[in-house]
């Protein structure tokens, strides 16, 4: 695991004499992904820098060095990730009839053995890993960029303005872009109301003007001869997910988890090789043990020792799941270690998630994220995670929930629809809630609140959806109408609102799904990972997202993911056959900490100085009035307005530290 950062067209640079302390600035910014070394290369004709910073993972040598030039040396290359067949492409790299005096044994080195002999895209179509790169084409003077299919791995880009001169530049964090004296800071306001909507900024999007994120499964090529980069899918999740429905797995169902077997059992058997200590988080639900299990089943098989796992415990007990992980670890027998952690040591986590996370990231289990990764960097090199099961598996709660909130509503025409809820919401929460307290007693035991107005709300925003894909952005929307919290704000098109880009799917509960897959995976939870793990030097891997598992799951009927209400099916029935059913069969849980009572108690007076009303509109990114009128209620406990006000709060936090 690495960092890479460049420039491409800075002549400025070149002509002061500065390139090498510009890259190294850049470099130096994001150490933390790479502490073991560093190297510069320059192209002066062309203003281009590659710099990389390097984690060794695979060849501890000098061989491993980056960046690195190809056998032929037409392509000099800086990565970041894993190539995790790399082996088995030595092996196809060998039968060609170019011989190849091996430097080292790194999969950089053999994906770029590749490059010289298929090229680019078919080099990196045979790939399995996790990856992002810039490539220069010196027959082609060119500049690509590549990054995985399912994006585990980040990159941001730009042409970026000094003076009269337009520059390229590129990194795997933006702290490294904000170091190069091009970068205009200019916070995009677009961009800010989609991660009001959704706890983060969806790619191509980041929270600066002028800067992207590199979609998965996309590369990339910058020339200074053309007037606009180049972007194209080289693997298409829409493609996958259509195609996958349309021939499904025709075998039984039994047949179907003996498959998923042997095809996770490889992944997991791949993403084991490293020349450094490696481990696995284990929360003890069904994702991470079942990698666990196939990871000691590998350990076992090959003579080696057992399995590390790591688990944070709470002391809290409704967000504690450290006991179920210690009997899976138990009963598998890995070498465990656990750690309880108080509220405290949570809470000083958070003075430095603005670094952790260099744009505003608000999903709160980033918290727990961090300190177990800072856990098993103590021990290990590499981790492995359980991420990716929910996606592909159908494990969300609110999948069968906003199925069959549709199959009722949906059957409604609309406008009888919209003209209840509109109904509904012309009368605000707190008169519904003084209105029905009388009654409250003999409601259902959905309305059965002391904030039943809140209730009635958020039930008129779903019963006056105008198809499923509006049903479901309201149900993982956090504020509801960003554009009118956010000061000159429009929000941009994005997966919820694009269904068709996503996937042509008749089925509401494949449609949740493929949304997820492509915007809340790569752009919350694998961006989640991937900065709280680096942030601590530690790499991580997901052996449910290697793309043959992918593929694999998105040809498995809805009845063999979902069985008789029980989710993620196939993947617990392979888990059944390593762990007892009573260690796993339990209501799911989540990652997460008791935040709205953190905000009523020891994050109080931290988060009143960062929603101070004068404050607010000093800076002027909010309307103060509906955010303050939030927080008053919230710690009045009166309403739990947490998950929204902790996106203005991160965002506060982040923009602090600009």
């Amino acid at each position: 695991m690495c960092g890479l950062a460049g420039f491409l067209g800075d002549f400025k640079a070149v002509r002061s004499g500065s390139s090498e302390r510009v890259l190294n600035e850049m470099t130096s910014a994001i150490e933390h992904r790479g502490p073991d070394t560093s190297g510069l290369w320059l192209q002066p004709e062309f203003g281009l820098g590659l710099g990389h910073r390097r984690l060794a993972i695979v060849d501890l040598t000098e061989a491993g060095h980056q960046p690195m030039t190809s056998p032929s040396g037409r392509y000099v290359v800086a990565f970041n990730g894993e190539i995790y067949n790399h082996l088995d492409l030595r092996k196809e790299l060998e039968k060609s009839e170019s011989s190849q005096n091996w430097r080292g044994h790194s999969d950089t080195e053999t994906m770029l053995f590749g490059f010289d002999m298929w090229g680019v895209q078919n080099t990196v179509e045979k790939c399995a890993g996790m990856f992002a790169f810039a490539v220069w084409d010196s027959h082609e003077n060119i500049l690509i960029l590549g990054r995985d299919r399912l994006g585990e791995k980040p990159l941001y880009y730009g042409w970026q303005t000094r003076g009269d001169q337009r520059v390229f530049i590129f990194s795997s964090e933006l702290a490294a872009v904000k170091t190069h004296s091009a970068f205009n800071k200019e916070i995009d306001r677009s961009a800010l109301c989609l991660f009001l909507r959704h706890g983060y900024v969806p790619a191509p999007y980041s929270i600066y003007q002028g800067i992207s994120k590199l979609r998965p499964g996309h590369l990339m090529a910058v020339s200074l001869a053309g007037s606009a980069e180049k972007t194209w899918k080289y693997w298409d999740a829409k493609s996958v997910i259509e195609n996958g429905l349309a021939t499904p797995f025709s075998g039984s169902a039994t047949a179907a988890v003996d498959s998923l077997e042997l095809i996770l059992k490889n992944s997991v058997a791949e993403q084991m090789i490293a020349d450094v200590p490696l481990g696995a988080f284990l929360s003890g639900g069904v994702d991470s043990s079942a990698i666990v299990a196939l990871m000691q089943n590998i350990a076992k098989e090959e003579g080696g020792r057992p399995v590390k796992t790591f688990t944070i415990g709470f002391e809290e007990p409704g967000y504690n799941e450290a006991h179920y992980a210690k009997a899976v670890a138990s009963h598998l027998g890995t070498d465990h270690t656990e750690l309880y952690l108080s509220a405290q040591q949570a809470l000083n986590v958070i003075p430095k998630l603005p670094v952790l996370y260099s744009e505003p990231f608000a999903d709160s289990s980033q918290i727990p994220t961090f300190l177990v990764s800072h856990m098993a960097r103590q021990h290990v090199t590499v981790s492995l995670s359980g991420d990716g099961g929910d996606e592909l598996f159908g494990g969300y709660g609110r999948y069968p929930f906003a199925k069959k909130v549709w199959s009722s509503v949906g059957r409604v025409p609309r406008g009888a629809r919209k003209f209840v809820a509109q109904k509904i919401s012309n009368v605000d929460s707190s008169t519904w809630n003084r209105f029905l307290k009388p009654i409250q007693g003999i409601l259902p035991n959905q309305l059965a609140s002391a904030n039943i107005g809140d209730k009635l709300h958020k039930g008129a925003r779903i019963l006056g959806a105008a198809d499923t894909l509006d049903l479901y952005r309201t149900l993982i929307s956090g504020w509801e109408n960003p554009a009118g919290i956010v000061i000159n704000g429009v929000e941009p098109p994005s997966a919820i609102t694009t269904p068709h880009e996503v996937a042509a799917v008749d089925d509401f509960f494949h449609q949740m799904m493929a949304v997820d897959l492509v915007s809340y995976l790569p752009d919350d939870i694998l961006c989640k990972v991937d900065r709280a793990a680096m942030g601590v030097s530690l790499e991580t891997r997901v052996p449910l997202l290697d793309y043959r598992v992918v593929e694999f799951a998105w040809t498995l009927p809805l009845e063999y993911k979902v069985r008789d209400g029980v989710a993620k099916w196939p993947l617990r029935e392979l888990l059944y056959k390593y762990v007892p059913r009573d260690l796993i069969d339990r209501k799911k849980m989540g990652f997460g900490i008791p935040l709205g009572e953190w905000l009523r108690g020891p994050l109080k007076s931290w988060a009143e100085e960062l929603l101070d009303e004068s404050r607010l509109k000093r800076e002027g990114f909010f309307s103060p009035a509906p955010i303050r009128e939030r927080w008053v209620e919230h710690i009045n406990g009166t309403r739990n307005w947490a998950p929204q006000l902790w996106s203005i709060l991160m965002f506060q936090a982040w923009f602090a530290e600009q």
